[in-house]
């Protein structure tokens, strides 16, 4: 038997693999996560596995309970309203910040996540269109140099990972959001700061429509970015 894999990298692995779990309902809202039977079914021990939980419980989830254990979090459509409306206006101040502060290779750095989107795009592949997608936010963001910035989107956005998978998935224009895309990056390029701030909240907003009529009840798929 080799030496086993350092704990930290482990456990980050498969914090990886449950949060896209969470995202895809394979783990769905509410739910009470079995460690035994998930832990088989990711071939770890419990040891990584905790760990990993802990981790999606400062990301807000899950949700821990003593002599309970794990469940998913299932925010109700007032806080997710809410927290997509603080979202909007921290990408939209990003936005205007990075604007002001982008380097050229700031730039070549978003141009080429946003061909890796289209490549998955074109493959039909909603997984990894939407992790690159959240790649680009968030490169966006950090290109602002803003510290409290960059931080406090990156936890807002780490609650909202599953709702802003579900309004990927329940695109059904997803070309529209490919426009609104190359719309963001043209805003870049061109330091057009007041443009930018106000496509990305409007890319928040489209967020919520969305997921909105599935989270207070469901509903057919929805359109827009």
């Amino acid at each position: 038997m080799g030496e086993p894999e350092p704990a930290e990298p482990l456990t980050k692995s498969v914090a990886n693999r449950l949060r896209d779990m969470i995202a895809q309902d394979a783990l769905p809202a509410g739910e009470r996560i079995r460690e035994r039977a998930l832990a088989e079914q990711l071939q770890v021990s419990r040891t990584p596995l905790r760990e990993a939980l802990k981790v999606l419980a400062t990301e807000g989830l899950v949700e821990l309970f003593p002599n309970r254990g794990a469940v998913v979090s299932d925010p109700d459509p007032t806080e997710v309203q809410d927290l997509l409306q603080v979202l909007g206006v921290l990408e939209g101040l990003g936005g205007e910040l990075a604007c002001a502060r982008a380097k050229e290779k700031d730039l070549d750095e978003v141009q080429a996540l946003h061909y890796e989107m289209l490549a998955a795009y074109a493959r039909k592949d909603r997984l990894t269109y939407f992790k690159v997608n959240q790649q680009i936010h968030k490169a966006i963001v950090a290109i602002s140099g803003n510290a409290s910035l960059i931080e406090t989107h990156a936890r807002i956005n780490a609650r909202l990972y599953r709702v802003r998978y579900r309004s990927n998935s329940r695109n059904t224009k997803w070309d529209v959001a490919i426009e609104e895309h190359e719309a963001i990056l043209a805003a870049l390029r061109e330091r057009d700061a007041a443009a930018l701030s106000k496509i990305l909240r409007s890319h928040l907003g489209s967020t919520w429509t969305n997921v909105s009529e599935g989270l207070v009840g469901g509903g057919e798929e929805t359109t827009g970015g």
